[in-house]
């Protein structure tokens, strides 16, 4: 894969600090987790640009480099030790999917640079790791969500569908752990590998399992619209929710008609428009919408204010760290108070190293095509 490497904007800053503040971002632009990638991409270049051409950061512009993973983790490893080794980074944005982020921990903890990850696996930050954060609500209060919303409908009895990945496993698991604690019964626990076209056997041993209710899925990329469209196919009567991997109006164009009435937790950006006014994401969320649809033509997803909240939170710390330090840096970081971002209100502590609340997330339900906010 090539890198984009380049200074972006504001290069008059450059010659009066010196040096530019170094960013490096591993990321899915292309392969089955693109249309969490791409638009991650398409946010940071796009507000490393606005920062640049604003003066920069304290004065120093931001020069970001960005290496396409495909969604291998082996890449995703490579090119981290590259950022690391070759290219000097102050930081690391990225890890779009779970399985990239783990291959990038051992080493960003061993170089000690600050790296702040955009996946969604609650093993990223837990146990806390001293260099590593997380912007993504995590998949633990995704299972706690949804399990929730079931309650209120009545339902105690899941079937399992989980993708065999980073983020496909450690979301079984934690429908697993979850449903011990809130007295959900699970009947099914089924399977499916990342790279499959079909899942028809799994899904009809889950609608011949005795009692279900309603069926979860875990997974991101493109294998739950797949699961979705099968699922339809098959005639399942139980209600399907997915965990947040698939907050992305891709994920309904990709799924079609099989899409309608599909539940899953998200944050509050992918319903902005719908929030109440009282809640501190509205403002946040309805600008950021604003001006990513206004410059790329698209509707947003909650992967691109992944990106975005990641960015701010890393420039924000630098500002209060007095500069690019690495250790100072990390400590600003994790004494991250009150950001409101497209993600939730962030509060993060020595023992918190993502810093949202169960409150950051929206239950949403898709009807005629789009995201509507389940009351």
């Amino acid at each position: 894969m090539t890198a984009s490497a380049v200074a972006l904007g504001a290069m008059s800053a450059l010659a009066q600090s010196g040096q530019p503040i170094k960013i490096g971002s591993i990321l899915s632009v292309t392969g089955p987790a693109s249309f969490l990638g791409e638009p991650e991409k398409k946010v940071l270049e796009l507000y490393v640009d606005r920062i640049n051409k604003a003066g920069g950061v304290a004065g120093r512009p931001i020069q970001l480099t960005v290496y396409d993973d495909g969604g291998a983790a082996d890449k995703a490893a490579s090119f981290t030790k590259r950022l690391l080794e070759s290219d000097g980074v102050d930081a690391i944005l990225g890890g779009t999917t779970t399985a990239a982020t783990m291959a990038a921990v051992p080493l960003v903890e061993r170089a000690g640079v600050p790296f702040i990850s955009l996946a969604g696996a609650v093993v990223i930050t837990e146990p806390v790791k001293t260099w590593v954060f997380k912007t993504p609500h995590t998949d633990r209060m995704a299972v706690e969500k949804v399990y929730g919303d079931m309650k209120k409908r009545g339902f105690t009895r899941v079937a399992l569908l989980s993708e065999d990945s980073g983020f496909g496993k450690s979301g079984r698991d934690q429908a697993l752990t979850v449903a011990k604690l809130v007295g959900m019964t699970v009947v099914a626990d089924e399977t499916y590998g990342a790279k499959d076209a079909d899942v028809s056997a799994q899904v009809t041993k889950i609608r011949g399992a005795e009692g279900v209710q309603a069926v979860l899925v875990s997974g991101l990329g493109q294998g739950p619209a797949m699961v979705t469209r099968d699922y339809r196919k098959l005639g399942v009567s139980a209600p399907l929710y997915h965990l947040h991997g698939v907050a992305s109006k891709e994920f309904i164009r990709l799924a079609g008609d099989a899409a309608e009435g599909v539940r899953l937790p998200a944050a509050g950006l992918v319903v902005a428009a719908q929030l109440p006014d009282s809640d501190p994401q509205k403002k946040v969320a309805t600008e950021f919408t604003k001006t990513y649809e206004e410059a790329f033509k698209s509707e947003v997803s909650t992967f691109a204010g992944h990106a975005y909240d990641a960015l701010m939170i890393y420039t924000d710390a630098v500002k209060r760290a007095g500069g690019t330090d690495k250790a100072k840096v990390r400590d600003a970081i994790e004494q991250t108070k009150g950001y409101v971002g497209t993600g939730g209100v962030v509060n993060m502590s020595a023992t918190d190293h993502m810093g949202l609340g169960l409150d950051a997330f929206h239950m949403v339900e898709v009807k005629k095509g789009d995201w509507a906010l389940v009351k």
